[in-house]
């Protein structure tokens, strides 16, 4: 009895890890490529993150962090990778994480035994990796993948001025090895950077194999690489070798690049990269302007608006609502010894973030979800009087179902021109939640639909 029973047992085990090892990462959904596809469902990735230190930064519980996240409702993170790093008191952020105290700052390389990094500590060898590192990146990874959040992980950012290159570990006066440029214009080149390439190459790499297994990942080649001299050849070089790494790979995770602040049409786009980013996107018309691209468009940095959630909440569900996939509001509530995102931060703060902003996101994914989305595309025709309304936005899947977001004090008049039949409505309020259903409308071909009276925005749902 206990000879079969063994067996059994080690087979039964060994199924269930071949089960896990065949999911597949994150991708584009085949059916429609402006929206995810995870775990055999589609996706749409929203989040109010932390600023962007969680690896890096040792005193930062990200195991409390990615709990307060899926507790939220909330499934995705960003994260850079380490060649960056801020002083304390950069951009007038308070316990920013990214900023980490004398000697708790760690990155994918280990430090020599000589004294001198600018910011604390040793200088660090730029031929070698800090086991350390990597070990805390696996764990987060996999804390990440429990939790079913997704890890936007970049890899570089520029140096917006000499504060942030002068503690960078590239920079020769901070390693053992020298080369690299003086000037942090030319850091991200293919011809100016004095060596500096190699070592970049020789980082993704290696953070490309160290991660080849986690399918909650999405590679982001650069944070804002329109700042600081970044190329567009060396961004198209660096997507080109993860690709070029991850051939033999059973599959392939998605690459990301930052576009613009705002919007910007996209030209020439790389053929391995799957996701364009823009940051503070609104109103979103860059989705518009790239939907014709047929990748996903992400708003996947807020701020610089101050502190009101209003401002925040308005710009993701107008932003998804426009047809885009991925949004991440920038939330200063989380910094170490505040992981669960309670954190009371000064006025002074370049954006904001709070557990009710986190819970106003919630609503959106679950009213985002409540649709088959798959079957929808942006609207610019249902709504006839849609030039009175502010900061409108429509989904549809036409004559089936039409997801509709206006921004304003209500209540509002809609114009629909829907084909003949009888529609169910139901009205949300962004701010608390609350969900009212309405009496069903009879369309002729046109209708009229008039909200209730709402103080900040409005979600409608109508399905035939």
């Amino acid at each position: 009895m206990k000879w079969y029973f063994i067996p059994f047992c080690l087979v039964a085990i060994l199924s269930s890890c071949d089960n896990r090892s065949r999911v597949t990462p994150i991708a584009l959904h085949k059916e429609n490529p402006h929206y995810f596809l995870y775990k055999d469902k589609p996706v749409v990735l929203i989040t109010s993150a932390e600023h962007y230190g969680a690896v890096m930064n040792v005193d930062f519980d990200y195991a409390t962090y990615l709990n307060t996240l899926s507790s939220d409702g909330l499934n995705l993170t960003r994260v850079f990778a380490g060649p960056y790093v801020e002083p304390v008191g950069a951009f007038k952020i308070e316990k920013n994480t990214l900023a980490p105290a004398p000697g708790r700052f760690i990155c994918p390389w280990v430090r020599s035994e000589t004294p001198g990094y600018a910011n604390g500590g040793n200088k660090f060898d730029l031929t070698k990796w800090d086991e350390d590192y990597f070990k805390r990146l696996h764990d987060f990874m996999k804390e990440a993948d429990k939790k079913n959040v997704i890890v936007e992980f970049t890899l570089f950012c520029p140096f917006y001025g000499d504060t942030q290159w002068d503690i960078s570990p590239m920079k020769d006066a901070n390693n053992i090895n020298g080369g690299g440029p003086q000037d942090r214009i030319h850091v991200y080149t293919l011809d100016k950077s004095h060596g500096l390439l190699a070592v970049q190459e020789n980082l993704v790499r290696k953070i490309v194999h160290e991660l080849k297994d986690y399918n909650n990942l999405i590679y982001e080649i650069c944070n804002e690489p329109y700042f600081g001299g970044v190329t567009m050849e060396w961004q198209h070089h660096i997507a080109s070798l993860i690709r070029e790494q991850e051939k033999d790979f059973t599959n392939q995770h998605l690459i990301s690049q930052n576009i613009a602040n705002g919007s910007e049409k996209i030209k020439d786009p790389h053929p391995g990269v799957s996701v364009f980013n823009f940051h503070y996107a609104t109103p979103p018309v860059a989705v518009g302007h790239n939907y014709h691209l047929n990748k996903v468009i992400g708003d996947n940095e807020t701020g610089f608006k101050g502190n009101s959630d209003s401002v925040y909440r308005k710009e993701g569900w107008a932003f998804i609502l426009a047809g885009g996939a991925l949004y991440n509001n920038l939330d200063y509530s989380f910094t170490a010894e505040h992981e669960n995102g309670t954190f009371q931060y000064p006025t002074t703060q370049p954006g904001g973030g709070t557990p009710a902003l986190r819970k106003q996101l919630s609503y959106l994914q679950k009213f985002i979800s409540s649709f088959d989305y798959l079957r929808m595309k942006p609207d610019t025709t249902t709504i006839l009087n849609s030039i009175e309304l502010k900061g409108l936005q429509v989904l549809s899947e036409p004559g089936k179902q039409y997801g509709i977001y206006i921004s304003g004090k209500g209540p509002f008049n809609f114009q629909l021109s829907i084909p003949a039949g009888t529609y169910e409505v139901e009205f949300l309020d962004p701010l608390t939640g609350v969900s009212e259903k309405a009496q069903p409308i009879t369309s002729t071909g046109s209708v009229t639909l008039t909200t209730p009276s709402y103080t900040e925005d409005v979600a409608v749902k109508i399905s035939k």
